[in-house]
């Protein structure tokens, strides 16, 4: 998608509705400097509030994310187009969110070892010692439960016996055996108990 040619289709639209960039933004419960942004190619509008913006705006969501108004000859392959666009976006946003997991597992992991080896081989006071091992196990803690709920709310998991594709309860995904991202849960559409692939877009 070509977000500073969306961004001059909004502001296009806007003027032809008679909005300022600050009464849109009281609209749709938003700050004048996020449409702003939207207007100069720097970011494009949440999915939440993409509705309620193309209404304002009198155009559709195909019309928003192409940047342009559509005749019936090209709004099939527009749309197709759209929506292999905001897939990969979806997927990419999941890409990096996964790979903050990593770096929170890390992280703690080894703050975890640093403190836990340091209170066991640097001589010091026995109250000191178990300071920096309760420490330890809370900064191990605190990471283990980030990362999984990183792991359960970004993407989705994907049944092998169904192909359906869902986001767990969070008691799921902790009491789940694993290997890699595949976590053996039961299937909450077809009832299967199997072990299900992390998927990062529906």
């Amino acid at each position: 998608m070509d977000q500073e040619k969306i961004g001059k289709f909004i502001a296009s639209c806007r003027k032809e509705q008679g909005f300022t960039q600050v009464r849109l933004a009281e609209q749709l419960g938003i700050t004048d400097r996020a449409v702003s942004k939207w207007e100069n190619g720097r970011s494009l509008p949440d999915s939440s509030i993409m509705l309620e913006l193309c209404a304002l705006l009198n155009i559709n969501v195909n019309e928003l994310l192409s940047g342009e108004r559509l005749d019936m000859d090209n709004y099939r392959n527009m749309a197709e187009e759209n929506l292999v666009a905001l897939r990969k976006q979806e997927e990419a946003a999941n890409r990096r969110m996964l790979s903050l997991e990593v770096v929170i597992g890390y992280t703690s992991s080894v703050s975890f070892l640093a403190l836990v080896f340091t209170a066991s081989w640097v001589e010091m006071s026995s109250w000191l010692r178990a300071v920096l091992i309760l420490t330890g196990f809370a900064l191990l803690n605190i990471g283990g439960y980030h990362c999984l709920k990183l792991e359960r709310e970004v993407g989705y998991y994907e049944c092998p016996n169904c192909g359906a594709r869902y986001i767990p309860e969070m008691k799921a995904v902790f009491l789940a055996p694993h290997i890699g991202r595949k976590r053996k849960m039961k299937c909450p559409y077809c009832g299967k108990r199997s072990y299900h692939r992390k998927t990062l877009t529906k």
